[in-house]
């Protein structure tokens, strides 16, 4: 028999988020919010209205039970994690020019300025504690 898997993962952050970054790093633009925030929409519940198995996660101790059902399913799934559209993607190493831009983006007034701030230093946190941070 075929195994009948096939998960595919959504990560719904709902933003057009490689663009929203891409315009605070490379021009130094504080996100536009008419044009990059999306419509929250229930793929999760979507996929289970088709007869596929829908798995919602919001929350970070939900992942690994999630990915065990996912595996464990006898059709198809969709795997929506709900993540934060704020956490950086920017690379670890970043040159200055990007740096300067980002900066300028959260000067000029970038509507999440302050929880990109906060995650980003919390991002910077983890990389230098030891074990990341862990307790």
């Amino acid at each position: 028999m075929a195994d009948p898997r096939l998960i595919i993962l959504v990560l719904n952050n709902r933003d057009l988020n490689q663009v929203t970054w891409e315009m605070r790093i490379e021009s130094g633009d504080p996100k536009f919010e008419a044009s990059q925030e999306l419509p929250d929409f229930p793929y999760a519940a979507y996929a289970e209205s088709l007869g596929l198995k829908g798995i919602r996660v919001d929350r970070p101790k939900d992942v690994g039970p999630a990915w065990d059902a996912a595996l464990a399913a006898d059709r198809p799934v969709v795997y929506e994690a709900y993540t934060d559209p704020n956490i950086s993607i920017i690379p670890p190493h970043i040159t200055f020019e990007q740096a300067k831009n980002f900066t300028s983006a959260m000067v000029k007034g970038d509507p999440d300025e302050m929880h990109v701030i906060g995650a980003s230093m919390r991002s910077i946190l983890t990389g230098l504690l030891p074990h990341g941070g862990e307790r």
